[in-house]
């Protein structure tokens, strides 16, 4: 227990020495001293022996520099720990400018760490003498300075520190200069030069001292700078003109050149200081020298740029004389030179606007604009008279100032013919010869609300598809307004009138920016065939102004309703029927008809009909046209005799529409069909009898319209020999009858569209686009007939008697004979009839036209559309 207790005193006591020696390694500190300049290798000391440590661990411990503010100017020996300068030191280059120069090292060791610092002061030697700047000095000093006078010298420059560095200047012998040096601390000592004596010039002109630096190492160093002194001769005489007053008279515009004055001055000093030359005064400003020019030498003034009496009638130089001495002394005098006025100015006019426009509204004798002239010459070429063109609204009217000029109206402006006036004002002066000048005034009339706003059309005329999407834009008017922004701005609505009921404006609206015009609901064909609105326009003026235009619209049919099968129809309501025909009946049997109605027009209403469903075809065939069911041939005994045919009918339409009828046949012996075909006989006798009476009254009217045509062709062929080909040359022509025709026939208008108008077109009176206008001759009373009318029309209304277009109605008409087929209007007569004699005129036979007219149930072709005023 005892040996533990040793041996644990014995391990504190261990690590107390170690921890006294690593400190002691911390703090430890040496300083050593070495002068400059000394060679590679000199010994600085031994720091293995300064901080007594084992040489013989040196290299094992790893005897080393780690960190030096100067690690490249020492080394050290591993072996005998020795400090070696390592190179050549220059203090100057290490610690430039410093008053101490000293160079920190560490030392370490390992196994244990130890670090010791070391402190080397490099010791500065006088090693440079001072140095002047430059190597001369040269000074101008006037013979009348007074002494006391101090020159202030540039000092010397010693890169040694200390007292090695500049102490002291010593100025050589002489007696009239001393020298003075004030110490100045880190700029170092600062020489001054001391007039202790008066110059004489005439005794000495020049004085040559030299000035010694001298620093305070040992040995002592010293630099040398001369210094000359020049003195200055004293000019004591100053010049003197020879004239006490100098003046001179020069016209403008005098050529460059010319001399206006000669001025001349002496000195009463001998030599530079006697020899006098001329120059401008200090105050004479740039633009005066821009003028005239000055002869040194000779006092002579010449013109050296324009000469104008407008910009200064007057001039006053101010002339120095001086000599040329070291101190010159000077001599002022006052030129005057006074310039002709020469008229070489034109008028000049200025307008002042009263306004950035004037009203076209604006009274007789509203001014305008001031006008103020001038000239700038004088007397009577700056006399100025002013005026304007004959032929503008304006005149001038001269002020109680003169020269001062009011721009007045002198009639009324309309801003639509003329929106500006470019107004030349012409000024002219009384010189001779006269001079003018020409200025232009831009006034814009500004705009008034005096125009209402037109509409491009009036009326307007639309067609529009029935079933149409409520919300959707149908068309659109347009107006403009001859005013300006404000007053052009327009808006439309749709005027209702509260005494008059009009269900169609209700139910359409306007958009008052644009005149688009949208229906709220849809509109249906077989209700309403066409109505009249009307729109207002009105601007946005002050007042506002408005105009109004009349709006037809015609509702173009669409394919929207299926067929309705009148006949058969049974009790129930459904389109079924039963027929009862004797067996014996022979081919070509009327069994029945099936009789269907669309409430369409044109091929959307034109109905054909054909068998869907059929139990023996052999016997029984359906006519497309009229729905007549007959027999084919003869029944026999093998017959059935019960049948069902299934009748589909379907009409034109782009997207056709149908409905089916179902008739049922029964095949019955004579004796029981004996009563149903006597009924069945009397009802076909009586439609036999309407369709004969039908074409009897066809024929007629026909051989009427057919002389009715001949006359107004020979007619218009005794007048006019082009006017058939005057539309038919065209080589695009494609046998069209015309692309729009319109005409009148005493109270009743008719038009007549052709394929290639589209649909919501409008037809504009006067238009000649894709129409043939007829001018409308002296209205008749209403009582006379169509046919007088028609006798007056000229020939090229549809140019019926073109041969080439009749051949193509011949072919059209055989391979579409019911698309020919027209509603119960006036203009389908006319049309259809001019046709058919046509074709009659050249001996052709249409067997087909006639069984057209018979069909003829209601409705439009595509060729013919009636305007509403037709009936």
């Amino acid at each position: 227990m005892e040996q533990r207790r040793s041996a644990s005193w014995r391990l504190k006591i261990a690590c107390a020495g170690l921890l006294f020696l690593f400190w002691r390694g911390v703090f430890a500190q040496i300083r050593y001293s070495v002068l400059e300049e000394q060679r590679n290798g000199t010994v600085v000391g031994n720091i293995a022996k300064d901080l007594g440590i084992d040489q013989r661990t040196l290299k094992e411990r790893g005897f080393r520099i780690v960190s030096t503010t100067g690690e490249t100017l020492f080394r050290v020996n591993r072996n005998d720990g020795v400090l070696h300068v390592n190179g050549k030191i220059d203090r100057e280059e290490v610690c430039e400018r410093s008053s101490s120069c000293l160079i920190n090292l560490k030392i370490a060791l390992e196994n244990p760490l130890e670090i010791h610092y070391v402190t080397v002061e490099i010791v500065d030697i006088n090693d440079h003498p001072p140095i002047f700047s430059e190597k001369e000095k040269r000074l101008e000093i006037s013979e009348n300075a007074i002494a006391g006078v101090r020159f202030q010298l540039q000092g010397a420059r010693d890169a040694d520190s200390g007292v090695n560095s500049v102490q002291m200047y010593k100025l050589s012998q002489n007696e009239h200069f001393r020298i003075e040096v004030r110490d100045r601390g880190e700029d170092g000592k600062m020489p001054f030069l001391i007039l202790q004596k008066s110059l004489d010039r005439e005794t000495c002109a020049r004085h040559k001292l030299l000035l010694t630096a001298l620093d305070g190492g040992r040995p002592q160093k010293s630099g040398t700078m001369e210094i000359i002194v020049d003195v200055i001769d004293i000019n004591d005489n100053a010049p003197v003109f020879t004239k006490d007053t100098y003046s001179a008279k020069l016209s403008e515009n005098a050529p460059i050149g010319t001399k206006v004055i000669q001025v001349n001055a002496t000195d009463l000093d001998n030599g530079p200081n006697g020899e006098v030359f001329y120059i401008f005064g200090q105050d004479v400003n740039r633009n005066l020298r821009r003028v005239f020019d000055l002869d040194p030498v000779t006092g002579e003034i010449v013109v050296k740029g324009p000469i104008d009496f407008e910009q200064k009638y007057q001039y006053e130089i101010d002339i120095q004389a001086s000599d040329k001495a070291l101190a010159p002394l000077t001599t002022d005098k006052i030129i005057l030179i006074q310039i002709v006025d020469v008229n070489d100015n034109a008028p000049e006019i200025e307008v002042t606007s009263l306004s950035i426009a004037v009203p076209e509204n604006s009274h007789s004798g509203t001014t305008v604009a001031l006008i103020s002239v001038s000239d700038v010459d004088s007397g009577m070429n700056g006399k100025v008279s002013c005026s304007v063109p004959e032929d503008i609204p304006f005149s001038l009217l001269q002020s109680s100032q003169e020269n001062i000029y009011s721009l007045v109206t002198k009639s009324s402006l309309d801003r639509e013919k003329t929106s500006q006036y470019d107004i030349t004002f012409i000024a002219k002066d009384a010189g001779h010869p006269p001079l003018s000048s020409i200025k232009t005034l831009t006034v814009f009339v500004s705009d008034v609300n005096d125009n209402s706003p037109e509409f491009s059309l009036n009326p307007y005329t639309f067609y529009v598809p029935e079933n149409n999407v409520p919300g959707m834009s149908m068309f659109s008017v347009s107006a403009h307004d001859l005013d300006l922004d404000e007053n052009a701005i327009i808006s439309y609505h749709i005027w209702r009138d509260p005494a008059q009921e009009n269900k169609h404006s209700s139910f359409l609206n306007i958009n008052p920016e644009t005149g688009a015009i949208y229906a709220l609901k849809s509109f249906d064909f077989e209700s309403t065939k066409s109505y009249q609105f009307y729109i207002v326009a009105s601007d946005s003026g002050t007042p506002s102004l408005s105009s109004n235009v009349t709006v037809n619209v015609f509702i173009l049919d669409q394919n929207d309703n299926v067929p309705v099968i009148l006949y058969p129809v049974s009790s129930n309501g459904s389109a079924e029927g039963v027929e009862e025909i004797p067996r014996n009946v022979n081919a070509g049997h009327l069994v029945t008809k099936v009789r269907a109605y669309d409430a369409d027009i044109g091929y959307n209403g034109w109905l054909l009909f054909s068998l869907q469903e059929v139990s023996d075809h052999s016997l029984f065939g359906l006519d497309r046209y009229t729905g007549q069911i007959r027999t084919l041939r003869s029944f026999t005994e093998t017959d059935e005799a019960l049948h069902k045919l299934v009748i589909l009918v379907k009409d034109n339409g782009n997207v056709s529409l149908s409905a089916t009828a179902t008739v049922i046949i029964k095949i019955v012996e004579p004796k029981e069909a004996f009563a149903a075909s006597d009924v069945k006989s009397s009802v076909q006798d009586e439609d036999n009898d309407v369709t004969f009476y039908l074409i009897i009254t066809l024929g007629s009217v026909s051989v009427l319209f057919v002389i009715s045509m001949i006359v107004l062709i020979m007619m218009q062929c005794s007048k006019s020999t082009d006017c058939s080909s005057k539309y038919l040359q065209d080589t695009n022509y494609d046998g069209t009858l015309c692309h729009s025709i319109q005409y009148r026939s005493g109270d009743k208008r008719y038009m007549l569209v052709g394929p290639r108008m589209s649909i919501g077109s409008t037809i504009a009176p006067g238009s000649n686009r894709n129409t043939l206008v007829v001018p409308d001759r002296r209205r008749r009373s209403s009582g006379e007939s169509t046919l007088k009318n028609l006798l007056s029309m000229p020939r090229n209304v549809c140019l019926y008697d073109n041969v080439s277009y009749i051949r193509y109605l011949i072919l059209h008409l055989k391979s579409h004979t019911d698309q020919i087929i027209t509603s119960h209007s006036c203009c389908f007569i006319l049309h259809l009839y001019t046709v058919y004699t046509s074709i009659n005129a050249l001996g052709l036979m249409v067997p087909s036209l006639f069984s057209a007219v018979q069909k003829w149930d209601g409705g439009t072709n595509l060729y013919v559309k009636p305007i509403p005023q037709c009936f």
